[in-house]
């Protein structure tokens, strides 16, 4: 038998099927073990997976959903309308879902929504107020064993599991009756290599196949190997400053936008990541629905920056008050000091308040009690979600900060019943010029990753998303 298809990465563990998890290590194992009724295709838009077609309602608030035939469980239970059904309103119980410390994301979609087994393969999604991005929530529906424990990890992907210990290691292998195209590896092996230097190690001596997220110096170390491609990807989770728009200076929107107009973003991804990022210059990522491709990444305007202030009232000068954690994301000192570097020459000092504990963090922003702004990240690839979770006033999700635009939050209303997936993204689109004028966070920068493959594959990309999809590596 062929030896196991090698992967590292920096953590190897299976958290509860129905987290609310962006993490791509995390999901890269969900994805292999179990399924949902759609699953996102290279570009990241969604394909059918369990469901081999869909409808919706003109008023985005019906759902039916075509079952595949004859796809079963790892433990032999059959996958039908019923096991959709209760996985589903699984994922509307207020414990699951969390996500450091946002209880219920899920159920926020789903609590009202009734499940409607109509027979053996038709389930139908019936909601009390129209949803037209809910693939967006149900791509994370993964459907689970009836005959399962709650929450156990026995899925219908093409692959099950084999050995696992947390954090250490998961084999895998095929499942030969998946409806999916034959895996490029009858076995998976993933293995836990915690540092970026040690994953590009083991992939020049030939103890992995895959190596995923090189950093600078790993990808540095790899460069020119014989034997080795190297697969750069821009992963889509934003990092900005949250600003408090609900009091102080920041709740000015001239101060917004005058923050954001002085920022030299190149210099910053230079400068933090050693090039090893993009300008963000919007509230989502380009490989998002309604991204504006004609943005490019603007000069920084100083001047302009200088007369927003004085407008605002600020021309002797301004102090920002800034809570920083050490990590996730890791740079966030050092980013810290870039962005004060580059604000001084304006008058405005960054007084900053160190936290360690990252999960009290967390919890400080969910509860509104940031200071002046604080480094975070926006990582959802749903624009909708995004929108809805942390932009919009009348939800006030844990993540918003008192920024209120109703001009946005009517767009946002016309998306949610365009069922039309190119008219509902040319809303997004106005919504991002929309906030590119009125921001509601200081725009910063996305990281740049890279995955190394054993042997020549030019042609090979990674997900949009930057989850590595195993059904998608080449043989190996």
């Amino acid at each position: 038998m062929a030896a196991a298809t090698g992967i590292v990465q920096r953590r190897v563990l299976l958290v509860d099927p129905h987290d609310c998890t962006d993490d791509p290590d995390a999901l890269a194992l969900l994805e292999a073990v179990h399924e949902a009724l759609v699953r996102r295709g290279p570009d990241g838009r969604w394909l059918p997976a369990l469901a081999e077609r869909w409808t919706v309602s003109a008023d985005a608030r019906r759902w039916v959903f075509q079952l595949r035939q004859g796809a079963r469980f790892h433990d032999g239970a059959p996958v039908d309308a019923e096991a959709v059904a209760q996985s589903l309103e699984r994922m509307k119980r207020p414990e699951i879902g969390a996500t450091l410390g946002a209880p219920a994301v899920w159920a926020q979609y789903l609590s009202d929504a009734r499940i409607v087994p109509r027979d053996g393969s038709t389930i139908a999604v019936e909601l009390e107020h129209p949803l037209a991005d809910l693939l967006d929530v149900l791509g994370s529906g993964y459907v689970l064993s009836p005959l399962a424990p709650d929450g156990s990890p026995v899925g219908c992907g093409a692959w099950r599991i084999d050995s696992y210990a947390a954090d250490d290691h998961l084999r895998l292998r095929a499942d030969p009756d998946h409806h999916s195209a034959p895996p490029a590896g009858a076995e998976l092996l993933w293995r836990r290599v915690a540092t970026a230097a040690g994953r590009a190690e083991a992939l020049a001596a030939g103890a992995a196949r895959v190596a995923t997220d090189l950093g600078h110096d790993g990808r540095a170390r790899l460069a020119g190997v014989p034997g080795v491609t190297l697969a750069d990807h821009l992963s889509p989770t934003a990092i900005i400053y949250l600003l408090n728009a609900a009091r102080g200076p920041l709740a000015d929107p001239r101060v917004r936008r005058a923050l954001n107009l002085a920022i030299d973003r190149r210099a910053l991804v230079a400068a933090v990541l050693g090039g090893a990022g993009r300008p963000l210059t919007g509230f989502i990522s380009p490989m998002h629905a309604g991204a504006d491709p004609a943005d490019a990444d603007p000069d920084p305007d100083p001047a302009a920056a200088r007369l927003l202030l004085r407008e605002a009232g600020h021309c002797g000068g301004l102090t920002i008050e800034v809570d920083c954690p050490t990590r996730l994301p890791d740079e966030a000192e050092a980013l810290t000091a870039a962005v004060a570097a580059q604000l001084a020459p304006l008058g405005v000092t960054l007084v900053v308040h160190r936290v360690e504990d990252r999960t009290a963090y967390a919890n400080q922003v969910r509860l509104k009690r940031i200071h002046d702004m604080c480094v975070f990240d926006s990582s959802p690839m749903s624009t909708f979600r995004v929108l809805h979770e942390k932009i919009d006033s009348r939800i006030a999700g844990s993540w918003w900060q008192g920024y209120r635009n109703v001009e946005v939050e009517a767009v946002l209303d016309a998306a949610r019943i365009t069922v039309e997936d190119g008219a509902r993204e040319e809303l997004y689109r106005h919504c991002y010029r929309l906030l590119r004028k009125d921001p509601p966070w200081l725009y910063l920068y996305n990281h740049s990753r890279t995955v190394g493959l054993a042997g020549s594959h030019p042609g090979w990309r990674m997900r949009a998303d930057g989850v590595l999809d195993v059904r998608m590596l080449p043989v190996l």
